[in-house]
Formats: C-alpha cells, sequence, structure tokens
C-alpha cells in the first residue's frame, strides 16, 4: 500500500505538470502534502515534515548554487568562456574541432547551468561551424553532449551536487568517479555519434537572428590560462581533497588543510574570490560593478533552487511517512542492482515530466533508502541517478526545444539525432556506473 500512494502521487505529479502546465516547485510541495495525508501522516506533521525537507536541502546547497552561478556569469560577462573555447579551438585545428568543443564544453559547463553554457556556446559553435565550413550538428551535438555530462556527473554542477546531498555521498569521490564514466560516455554520444547521423545542415541554411550573443574583442578577454585556472579552480581543489583521503597523507596537517579548502563550499568560495580580482579587478571593473554581476547571478539560479526545494520536501515526507523505512525492508533481501534501480527510476520520471532536475531529486527521494538496505556507494548511485535523469530527452524538455531552434532542426529530426543522443548518453552513463562499481563498489 506505501508503495502504490507513492505510485499515485508521482501520476499526480505527471498530470499537474503536463496536463495543467502547473510549475515544478508547486506541483512537488502539492505531492508531497497528499502523499504525506494519504500515507496517514497528521496535517501539523505534514507542514512540519516539508519544512524540515526544504531546510535541509537547501541548508548544504544554498551557498553552493549561489557560489556556483557568480562564478559562471563572471566568467561570461568578462569573456572568459569564449577566450577557453576559442584558444582550445585554434590549438586543435579543424580535424580535432570536435575534442575542443567538448573540452570547452566540459569546463564551461562545471561553472554554468546547461541552458547559460548552452546559449553561450552557440554563438561560438556558428562562428566555427562557418570559419571552418562544418556542419553545424557536427560542431553543436559534441558541444551539447559535454554540457550534459557535466549536468549529470560533475560535481560542482548543481544537478549531481543537489543529488550527492540527499545521497550524503562525498562531493570529491563523485567528482572522480564522474570524470572517469564522463570521458568514454561523452566520447561515444558526442564525436563518435555524429559519424553515424544526417547532419549536413551548415551555418547559411539556419534562420536568420540566432547568431546576435555578444562577441568579445581579442583585448577585451582575459588570457587563457587564467581563464581555465579560474574556471576549474572548485574542481582542482575538491579532487585534491579527494586524492588526499586516498593516500598515506590521510592523516598529516595538509590533509586537514586539503580537507579545509577541498570542502564544497570552501572550494567554490575561494574560486568566486578568485574570479573577482582575475575576471573583474584585473579587467578594469569597478567593485561595484562586480558585485552587481554577482547578484544578478545569483537572481537566476532562483528557480532552480526551489525545484530542488520541493525534491527535498518529497523526499523527507517519504522518510517521515515511514515509506522510506518500508522500501528499506522490501529491497534487504531484492537481488536487483540498486544501481539499475535509481537509473530506472529516475529514467521513468524523466521520460514523463522532462526536466532532469525534477527527474534526478524525485528519484533521489524515492531511492534514498535503498542505499542503506544495500549499502550501495552513495557516489555510484549519485552517477547512476545524474545518469537515468538525462534519457531521451524529447518534447517535454526544455533542452529539447532548444536544441531544434538553434541548430534550425524540425521535431523528427531532433528526435533522431538529440533524443538518441541523450539516450546514448545515458546508458554508457549506466555501463560505466556498473562498471566502476565492479572496481570500487
Amino acid at each position: 500500500m506505501p508503495l502504490l500512494i507513492v505510485a499515485l502521487g508521482i501520476l499526480l505529479l505527471l498530470i499537474l505538470m503536463m496536463k495543467f502546465k502547473v510549475n515544478a516547485i508547486i506541483s512537488l510541495i502539492v505531492v508531497s502534502i497528499a502523499v504525506g495525508i494519504m500515507e496517514g501522516m497528521p496535517l501539523p506533521t505534514v507542514a512540519t515534515s516539508i519544512e524540515k525537507g526544504v531546510g535541509s536541502t537547501l541548508g548544504s546547497l544554498a551557498l553552493l548554487l549561489g557560489f556556483g552561478a557568480i562564478l559562471g556569469k563572471l566568467m561570461t560577462d568578462c569573456g572568459g568562456a569564449q577566450r577557453i573555447a576559442m584558444t582550445l579551438i585554434n590549438k586543435f585545428g579543424k580535424k580535432r574541432i570536435q575534442a575542443a568543443v567538448v573540452l570547452t564544453g566540459f569546463i564551461v559547463g562545471l561553472a554554468m547551468f546547461y541552458e547559460v553554457g548552452f546559449v553561450l556556446l552557440i554563438p561560438l559553435v556558428f562562428t566555427v561551424a562557418l570559419e571552418a565550413d562544418l556542419p553545424v550538428l557536427y560542431v553543436g551535438i559534441p558541444m551539447a553532449i559535454a554540457l550534459s555530462v557535466t549536468h549529470g556527473f560533475l560535481p560542482p554542477h548543481p544537478g549531481p551536487t543537489a543529488i550527492a546531498s540527499v545521497y550524503k555521498a562525498d562531493l570529491g569521490k563523485t567528482l572522480i568517479y564522474g570524470i572517469i564514466v564522463a570521458i568514454p560516455t561523452v566520447i561515444i554520444a558526442g564525436p563518435l555519434f555524429t559519424k553515424f547521423i544526417k547532419c549536413d545542415k551548415k551555418v547559411s541554411d539556419l534562420p536568420k537572428g540566432l547568431f546576435t550573443a555578444k562577441i568579445f574583442k581579442e583585448e577585451d578577454m582575459p588570457g587563457f590560462g587564467i581563464s581555465v585556472f579560474t574556471a576549474l579552480t572548485p574542481v582542482i581543489f575538491m579532487a585534491l581533497n579527494a586524492i588526499v583521503k586516498l593516500t598515506s597523507l590521510k592523516d598529516t596537517v595538509f590533509a586537514k588543510f586539503t580537507g579545509f579548502i577541498g570542502e564544497p563550499t570552501i572550494a567554490l568560495l575561494l574560486s568566486v574570490l578568485i574570479a573577482i580580482y582575475t575576471f573583474g579587478l584585473a579587467r578594469g571593473r569597478k567593485i561595484t560593478d562586480i558585485m552587481k554581476t554577482s547578484e544578478e547571478s545569483v537572481k537566476t539560479i532562483a528557480v532552480i533552487m526551489f525545484v530542488i526545494a520541493g525534491g527535498g520536501a518529497f523526499k523527507q515526507i517519504l522518510i517521515d511517512s515511514g515509506v522510506a523505512g518500508y522500501i528499506k525492508v522490501l529491497m534487504s533481501g531484492s537481488t536487483i542492482s540498486p544501481i539499475l534501480m535509481a537509473w530506472l527510476i529516475a529514467v521513468v520520471i524523466r521520460l514523463a515530466v522532462g526536466s532532469a532536475t525534477v527527474a534526478g531529486m524525485t528519484a533521489a527521494g524515492m531511492v534514498l533508502p535503498i542505499i542503506t538496505a544495500t549499502h550501495a556507494s552513495p557516489e555510484l548511485m549519485v552517477l547512476a541517478t545524474g545518469a537515468g535523469s538525462l534519457f531521451c530527452s524529447h518534447l517535454n524538455d526544455a533542452g529539447f526545444w532548444m536544441v531544434k531552434e538553434y541548430f534550425g532542426l524540425t521535431v523528427p529530426e531532433t528526435l533522431k539525432t538529440w533524443s538518441v543522443a541523450e539516450t546514448i548518453l545515458s546508458v554508457c552513463g549506466l555501463i560505466g556506473v556498473l562498471l566502476l562499481n565492479m572496481v570500487v563498489g
């Protein structure tokens, strides 16, 4: 009966979002209340549980999301992202242009949300495709897939970071495992996949008016080295901390230092402070202008923070109503791989609601008790959930329509290219996690 109630709650979520077009945060809170009441929780307890879920989830994430948004905005506004992209493209050359855009997508994607990174890099994709006389999809699909991979696998991106907070996974380990899985996944779903699709449309074939984003002049952009270093600062600090924990240095004074700077909030704070100088003061900007940019960046993450909060509320209702305990008992004798279970649940929700963030956070709430019942690696469960949340982007996903419109595709063409690429990404991610589980699980 408890699982039937959860299933009815998920069905209600789908109806609210798909039929009545109610936004994700309101839908998640309404469903959380409904599930709590149907599970027999007293009304005051339902309200308290929702507040607890929102508070516990955002309590560990608010600063991470805020600092991440500031870093991305500072990098965008000073031309740092464009510097990284153009330098890599020039160094790699036409023959290895896909490797350049993939690497660009990785670096830029870590510091900003998928939609922001996509819009930022699209003009560069058009520029490269035009100058090298290459099909737009040949350049664009690998870039978009790289951005999508960071969205699913790599902290400090908000998606995996939020899921990790639910599972109480170590972000440093999640990052290292995520990189191991992400590299072959993006190669297969990006550059390799484009060799098997029809992608002969050139920039000249695209609708007019798409090439509108700001393009910086050479003298207006920061240097390549400082741009890459600043963008990757949180990754460097977090990875260093994770590596030290796995070595004989874990009990030394140095480990305490890396433990401090590698703590995600501190790592992102330090990266923001560095960016204020490298992307701001060093570029001749006044501190008041830099702070205004920071304030604007935080406004852009309000919606995603509310969605994550709604997912946290739903998670807490499942715990406080006893559903989590019921699932734990049910799974304790199960032979089904918890990694596969996490992936499948995220896939079903992704197909139904479209949003990868909603799919990941909703699935995390349902999967959480499985971790304690099976002693599965929380870090690998983060990656499995993230991979499932990216499965088959289609008509109910905003990313689907962005790809369709910017690349001038029809709906069938988008389904045959982008939807398939995302499906390959998701399945390859699952396979990678299962293989990694044989080594570290």
